[in-house]
């Protein structure tokens, strides 16, 4: 169900990005998602294309059968050339192996990390070897929809903002305006550049860790 108190919310606030949304196609929010794996997807999905990333996720479930589902302990206890084998970077097995064991200590428990505030949350994920700041923005706006996230870092956000606003700065100082006109989205901004994405063209579509 799409959040009309939102929509509203960011029509009335910035009627710029109002006439965007309004030309846009609707975005509905979708389910919690597990973050564990969330993560794991995120780490074999960098810097490689959306197509060799769902081979290589493929061919890595298939290493935990008969479920496909890589439980912690299986994959911290898994030979890395057995992992390396799936199409997996050494330095990603390495993550990955971070990443679940993260899991085992409880620190990726639901409860715990939804109560967190985003820069809280980022933080808390960024001590996970491999996860920087931008992964973590995307679990939050997608595996976990919660909704006032603003990634001022995304590239593709960086360019719907110029393109919508006429932003001529660049680095710090474009990150900086970016902040300040996305303070009157609160505390919708994750839907924000949900529409922001989806606005550069009809191709494009939302980032690939989502």
């Amino acid at each position: 169900m799409i959040n009309q108190a939102a929509i509203q919310h960011l029509t009335t606030a910035d009627p710029v990005l109002g006439s965007l949304i309004a030309q846009g196609r609707e975005i509905h929010p979708r389910p919690h998602e597990d973050l564990y794996l969330a993560l794991l997807r995120a780490i074999v999905s960098q810097q490689i294309s959306t197509k060799a990333a769902a081979a290589i996720w493929k061919r890595f479930q298939a290493l935990f059968p008969p479920e496909g589902y890589p439980e912690p302990r299986e994959v911290l206890q898994m030979d890395e050339d057995l992992m390396r084998s799936a199409g997996l970077s050494r330095q990603k097995v390495g993550y990955l192996k971070a990443i679940a064991e993260y899991n085992e200590r409880g620190l990726l428990d639901y409860e715990h990390v939804t109560s967190l505030s985003e820069e809280d949350f980022t933080e808390h994920l960024t001590a996970i070897r491999g996860v920087g700041r931008w992964t973590a923005q995307m679990l939050q706006m997608f595996a976990l929809d919660q909704p006032d996230v603003f990634s001022e870092g995304d590239l593709g956000v960086q360019n719907a903002m110029r393109k919508l606003y006429g932003l001529e700065e660049t680095g710090r100082a474009l990150q900086k305006r970016m902040l300040l006109i996305a303070e009157a989205w609160r505390p919708y901004r994750s839907l924000a550049c949900k529409y922001l994405w989806q606005s550069l063209d009809n191709g494009t579509q939302i980032p690939p860790t989502a």
